[in-house]
């Protein structure tokens, strides 16, 4: 460094030969009348000559070096300043000699000002910084408006500002807010002197040499952040081009960059300006940071050292360029200042990770949070966006905490005052003002944090950028630092020490899918986590926490070697989510956030030791660097991870976390079900068995029960047993009264009620019984809490009612499984139970009043199932409707008006049809009857047998028997019975005298009676004779046989039938006579026209939850939508896995023959061929999944037959008999999308190949290639992106553009990681829960059934019969 710039002296004048006296009064004496004519513009100089200008400049030159007394001072400033806009604009007041030659004056003007800036006893005096200011000003106007500047005034003015700024700003001691206006004004000379002027290479040699004694200063580091960001905004968008994401910075910092700056030397500029600072790790070791001449001592000795806090700021600003580099960029942010108005921090915190939403950032400048109070403006209201502050956010120096006026302004007194009174912030203060900012945070899902950019740098490039600043400061420790150097124990390292190490796992969790990374900075970079991740007592909390927060996607990003990280990461998990306060990450982190990075973290990690299994964990690290250097297989990992899950659910009250974390249950869970039957059970079964104390005190009991899955055989049994028993306690205790968590919690029990695991049938009553606690609970609430939210929370219970009855139909042979169930649709209709504290109120003593119309519907919907599951009447098919029956008959002169009508409570119409489908039926009175109800169409083949059909043979007897020649019947042995009134050992029984207390009959009749009987007697002789008679006769005597009368062939079987049903009286009958109200049976007239074809459209209305997916392939790189749905017409344009993951969705059924279903897998590969899923367009194939209470139809949509039609009809209901139903109509677009049966809310699966074109999914236009009717808007759309790993895995990322009321929905989230082995699984139930969220949240949509009760409804006041009710009878005994 050249000595004349770091010297300490400054222009020696020749009045310094003179004693002091002599000097001074000369000063005195020239200075007063050349300033009196500095404010008149007509004045004119009273200089003329060089020589007496320059006579006259030595005797300023010495007045700038007297002190404070009087204004001799002030007005040689005066002077030099208004002289120095002779290169600006000449005045009158200038000598004529500078006028000529101004670049000579002014370089000499110039040195003589230094000495304004030597070290004085009084420099802290107000008028001196007022004087300051002055000059500064000036040097700024004049870099900025002289067009006539020479090379060598260039370098005398940088020079200037650079010994000025050693002077003030070297010395150990704090420089006060002036440090602030000289940092700016000299980074501001010298980006102009770029643009006009560029330094030589010695300048800016001497410029980092100087700079780098400057910077235990706090103003350094923050006006070092603030040009460097401008100059990175400038060179992205030379770099990147206009399509990459505007790195904004506010108008202010814009505005430094000169507009005139050559683009070929703003890379050069950034460059050499990105390295002026040097490496912040320096910071650490003072013999690097303060001027040789101070002691170390001196540095040790200040309190209020600031070099962690300036670490901190460097590191922050590394970030912030990182962040820009990745095209990372936040807008419209607000402010957390005006939530402190007590402390004096302006920090603005933004949760920096992997989170969708973390963030609360401000509209002013990130790169200097606090400005000084004079010199620099503050950025204005409304002006840029900023860039996003890191979550460890460090206050910084309350000496530049006050607002800054324009750089024109005077400064006052008052300014002065502000600044420098105050007291540096220590250590102990940073740490305590943060626990101000813990209750701060966003909500999860209120704005999705932008992704990174897809024309990002690759992260080796940035890593030869800032690589080396950031690992050093990584891996900043205790041994790392001299024995001298300043106290690196101290805790305020460890915030910048946090920003490195979150600042490096957000550059290699935006690895691009095909991109390779140099194994020495995968090494490094595994080594600052092993180190940040240490569990033990030395480790640092920031700098965990901040490895949290920024590591959610890095391991889904294929990175090499990164499953060594597993045990250290699962150590982290177990310090943050099995601990119920965090207290000691409360003083700089919001728990919530750092519960639901850790979860995010642990969705990422559940799938990958059942993934790999048996391989092994090598030990390759020392116990010394990490406690946690595990050795054994990858499975053994899982025990603990299923504990940390366990714990966390036990100790999470977040709704969002809660429900990450039930995603991640029923993930685990399917897993491990599906992974068993593959015979890896017995492997899992050892390593199962370890643990870890920790792991035991943070869970308690749980524990103890959590172990018995590590001692089973059937593990997936026992894990689904403790889960559902975690879940059904907290919903009926502590999550009862958090609506979106209880609509998570019952999603997943519908989907564990799937998972296929042996347990007893206990457990699963257990959780039928929960759910109808549950909703005995939300029922019996006050009037006062019943809303729209409580009554679609109670609905969804009733669903996951549903879905356990269908699955697991054997729940209802139990007796009080089947009453629980069945008081608790008592009490969804009715609104109270019949039995209540041991009283039985019967069904006329209750008041219809249920909590709502939809719970009642809902309730009514839960016993439908439950006849149909309990088979309380078997169905021949049902999917048979009149036209095949008739098709399927015997008779001949069959016709649709054969059909009886009628209307049972205006819920569901019965067609019964009197003729039979065999000819044994004859005999019998028997019906065919079509129910068409909200449940859907039954078809019931009714017999009346006088005996049971059990005892039947296969062949029936007739019920004529054949005749009987006499000898046959004269062959049979005849009995003779002896009939008998009292038994034979009466009479031999002896008497007694009660005996004889009952008088005889003789005793008791009167004469009356007496001739009656005589009468009577004679009577029976007679006719004991005439029966005597054939006896007596000859055995030529022919006896009749008694035969049956022959069978009745016409039984008005219909009338029968409601007549049984008890519906023929005169009140089911009878008009009630309220207007709109039919009677509760009503006959239907289907002579009239339209009749048949509503039906039709009934039919054609599906009774399940119904929903429509398209499923995408998009490929590397691709843009377009030709390309993309051109991908599926081969095989060989897509991966394997797309084809395994279409087999695992549904089954494929051809269109127009959907009751043909076959889950056969040759089957799928059939008509798969050599296509790669362009066969289920919806035009030819479908994929389809159906069960009871649900059926999904998943079209992939390709270029092939794609034509133009008006409009497409909705596919025709999956059918489950094996008859062939016509196609209803053809057409040559898509299907319309069904979900939810509706248009509003609409899925996309969309399989990239390359996670990052994400970003360029063309939505808008697939749309308008898959739809013929494109009403619907972008924003209904549901996208589901699966991104397969080079692992095997899959990274899911859902792209949530419409949001839900009740939060995320469950299984899959934006984050997590599933195995190949449940991706179908769990993919359909993404798509089930979704589209019972949109019905839930939506007025205009009701439910499937709901819209069949309506269509009936409609159809009985189209379509009633006007006979009266004597004519209604009588046309039951005629034929139709």
């Amino acid at each position: 460094m050249d000595r004349s710039l770091c010297g300490g002296r400054g222009q020696v004048s020749v009045l310094s030969c003179f004693p002091p006296s002599v000097g001074r009064d000369i000063a005195v004496a020239v200075v007063k009348p050349l300033g009196a004519g500095l404010g008149n513009p007509g004045t004119r100089s009273l200089l003329c000559t060089d020589k007496q200008v320059k006579w006259t400049m030595e005797v300023l030159c010495y007045g700038l070096t007297l002190p404070l007394e009087g204004d001799t001072v002030k007005l040689c400033v005066d002077i030099y300043t208004d002289w120095l806009m002779a290169l600006v604009s000449p005045r009158d007041s200038t000598p004529p000699p500078i006028s000529r030659d101004p670049n000579l004056y002014v370089q000499k003007i110039l040195r003589h000002l230094f000495n304004l800036f030597l070290p004085r006893s009084d420099q802290v005096n107000l008028v001196y910084l007022s004087l300051y200011q002055q000059v500064l000003c000036a040097v700024q106007v004049l870099a900025r408006e002289s067009t006539m500047m020479s090379r060598d005034t260039w370098e005398t003015l940088l020079h200037f500002l650079l010994r000025i700024n050693h002077a003030m700003l070297s010395p150990a001691t704090a420089a006060g807010g002036v440090s602030d206006l000289l940092m700016a004004v000299l980074l501001e000379v010298w980006l102009l002197s770029c643009s006009r002027c560029f330094p030589s290479r010695s300048l800016w040699q001497t410029c980092r040499q100087m700079l780098s004694s400057w910077r235990h200063q706090p103003a350094v580091v923050e006006q070092w952040c603030r040009v460097v960001a401008a100059l990175t905004s400038r060179l992205l968008q030379l770099t990147f081009g206009p399509s990459f994401p505007h790195f904004k910075v506010p108008e202010e910092d814009a505005a430094l960059i000169p507009e005139d700056m050559d683009d070929k030397r703003i890379p050069q500029t950034w460059f050499r300006f990105l390295h002026l600072f040097s490496n912040p790790v320096e910071l650490s070791r003072t013999a690097a940071v303060v001027p040789s001449q101070v002691s170390q001592g001196e540095v040790l000795r200040r309190g209020d050292s600031q070099l962690p806090n300036i670490f901190f700021k460097a590191m922050s600003g590394l970030r912030i360029l990182v962040d820009a580099f990745l095209g990372v960029t936040m807008e419209n942010k607000e402010t957390i200042e005006q939530l402190l108005p007590n402390t004096e921090m302006t920090t603005r915190l933004h949760f920096r990770d992997r989170l969708p939403s973390f963030g609360i950032s401000v509209t002013k400048s990130p790169f200097r949070d606090r400005l000084p109070s004079y010199g620099i403006s503050r950025p204005r209201s409304g002006s840029a966006p900023p860039t996003p502050v890191n979550v460890l956010s460090v206050p910084s120096s309350p000496s530049s905490t006050s607002s800054s006026p324009p750089y024109n302004r005077q400064v006052t007194a008052a300014n002065f005052s502000k600044t420098t009174n105050k007291t540096p912030t220590s250590p102990s203060s940073y740490w305590k003002s943060f626990s101000q900012l813990s209750s701060f945070s966003s909500p999860f899902c209120s704005s999705l944090r932008p992704s990174p950019s897809p024309l990002r740098c690759n992260v080796d490039s940035l890593l030869h950028l800032f690589g080396c600043w950031l690992f050093d400061a990584a891996l900043i420790s205790r041994d790392s630092a001299g024995q001298g150097d300043v106290a690196v124990m101290s805790n305020g390292w460890a915030a910048g020490r946090a920003e490195a190490c979150g600042t490096l796992c957000r550059i290699f969790s935006c690895r691009k899918t095909a991109e390779d990374i140099l194994s020495v900075y995968l090494s490094r970079f595994y080594l600052v986590l092993i180190q940040g991740l240490q569990a033990s007592e030395k480790a640092s909390s920031p700098v965990l926490a901040s490895i949290l927060l920024n590591s959610t996607s890095l391991f889904c990003c294929d990175l090499r070697g990164v499953n060594i990280l597993l045990p250290p990461f699962i150590s982290a998990l177990e310090n943050v989510l099995l601990d119920r306060e965090l207290l000691k990450f409360k003083n700089f982190v919001t728990p919530v956030d750092l519960r639901r990075a850790s979860i995010l973290v642990l969705l990422s990690l559940l799938p990958i030791p059942m993934h790999f299994g048996s391989i092994q964990l090598e030990e390759l690290l020392d116990r010394k660097l990490s406690a946690d250097a595990a050795t054994g297989t990858l499975l053994s990992l899982k025990p603990r991870l299923i504990s940390v899950l366990i714990g966390a659910l036990q100790t999470e009250a977040d709704t969002c976390n809660i429900q990450l974390l039930l995603a991640a249950m029923l993930n685990l869970v399917q897993d491990s079900a599906v992974l068993e039957p593959a015979g890896r059970t017995q492997q899992e079964t050892e390593p199962l068995l370890t643990g870890t104390s920790k792991l035991k005190q943070a869970l308690g009991a749980s524990q103890t029960s959590a172990n018995r899955w590590t001692r089973g055989s059937n593990a997936a049994a026992v894990l689904w047993v403790q889960f559902l028993r975690l879940l059904t306690q907290r919903l009926t205790s502590q999550w009862r009264n958090d609506s979106a968590v209880c609509l998570s919690a019952l999603e997943v029990l519908g989907g564990l009620a799937k998972v296929e695991v042996r347990v007893e049938e206990s457990e699963r009553m257990r959780v039928v019984s929960s759910v109808c606690t549950y909703i005995v609970f939300q029922c019996s609430r006050p009037p006062p809490l019943h809303s729209r939210d409580l009554h679609s929370i109670i609905v969804a219970a009733f669903q996951c009612l549903n879905v356990w009855l269908t699955q697991h139909p054997t729940l209802l042979g139990h007796k009080e499984c089947l009453l629980e169930v069945l008081e608790i649709v008592e009490l969804g209709i009715s609104g109270m139970k019949s039995r209540q504290e041991q009283k039985v109120r019967c069904k006329e003593e209750k008041d219809q009043n249920p909590a709502s119309l939809r719970v009642k519907e809902a309730a009514e919907a839960t016993l439908s199932c439950v006849m149909q599951v309990s088979e309380a009447f078997p169905f021949v098919s049902g999917f048979l409707n009149e036209d095949v029956l008739l098709r399927s008959s015997c008779q001949s002169d069959s016709s649709l008006e054969k059909f009886r009508y009628f209307v049972l409570e205006s819920s569901m119409i019965l067609a019964f049809w009197e003729q039979t489908l065999r000819r044994e039926q004859a005999q019998y009175p028997s019906l065919i009857m079509v129910i068409r109800g909200p449940s859907g169409r039954h078809t019931w083949s009714l017999e009346l047998c006088p005996k049971p059909h059990e005892g039947q043979a296969d062949t029936q007897e007739p019920l004529i028997p054949e005749q009987h020649s006499m000898a046959q019947e004269d062959a049979r042995i005849q009995t003779v019975i002896k009939q008998q009134l009292l038994p034979e050992s009466f009479d031999t029984v002896p008497s007694v005298k009660a005996d004889h207390s009952i008088p005889t009959l003789h005793e008791t009749i009167t004469e009356e009676v007496q001739q009656q009987l005589e009468h009577l007697q004679t009577a029976l002789k007679r006719q004991q004779q005439i029966e005597a008679r054939p006896q007596a006769s000859s055995r030529s005597a022919v006896t009749m046989t008694c035969r049956p009368p022959p069978p009745v062939t016409h039984f008005q079987a219909a009338r029968l039938f409601l007549s049984h049903l008890g519906l023929l009286t005169s009140e089911s009958v009878k008009d009630p006579g309220i207007s709109g109200v039919p009677a509760p049976l009503v006959a239907l007239d289907s002579s009239l026209p339209g009749f048949f074809d509503s039906l039709r459209n009934l039919d054609q209305l599906p009774s399940r939850i119904s929903d429509s997916t398209f499923i995408i392939y998009m490929g590397a790189g691709q843009r377009t939508e030709a390309e993309i749905l051109k991908n599926v017409e081969s095989a060989c344009n897509v991966h394997s896995h797309f084809l395994d993951f279409l087999s695992s969705l549904g089954w494929p059924v051809e269109v127009g023959q959907v009751g043909r279903v076959s889950t056969n897998r040759s089957e799928f590969s059939a008509v798969l061929g050599d296509s790669g899923g362009s066969v289920f367009d919806g035009k030819r194939f479908i994929l389809m999944f159906t069960d009871s209470l649900t059926e999904l139809t998943f079209i992939v949509p390709s270029l092939l037959h794609n034509g133009s039609s008006k409009s497409s009809e909705m596919l025709f209901p999956p059918a489950e008999s094996p008859l062939n139903l016509p196609c209803h109509s053809k057409s040559n677009s898509y299907p319309a999308m069904m979900p939810c049966n509706s248009s509003e809310c609409n899925l996309m699966i969309v399989w990239v190949e390359q996670f990052e074109d994400i970003e360029n999914f063309p939505v808008s236009g697939l749309l308008s290639h898959t739809r013929s009717q494109t009403e619907m808007s972008i924003s209904t759309i549901q996208l589901i992106y699966i991104h397969p790993l080079k692992t095997g895995l899959y990274r899911i990322h859902v792209s949530e553009n419409t949001t839900s009321k009740f939060g995320l929905v469950v299984p899959l989230v934006s984050g997590s990681v599933v195995s190949k082995r449940s991706l179908g699984f769990l993919v359909r139930e993404m798509v089930i829960n979704w589209c019972h969220r949109r019905l839930l949240e939506s007025d205009s949509t009701p439910p499937p059934h709901i819209r069949r009760k309506h269509i009936i409804n409609d159809i009985t006041l189209r379509y009633r019969s006007c006979h009266s009710e004597p004519a209604f009878y009588s046309s039951l005994f005629h034929e139709p």
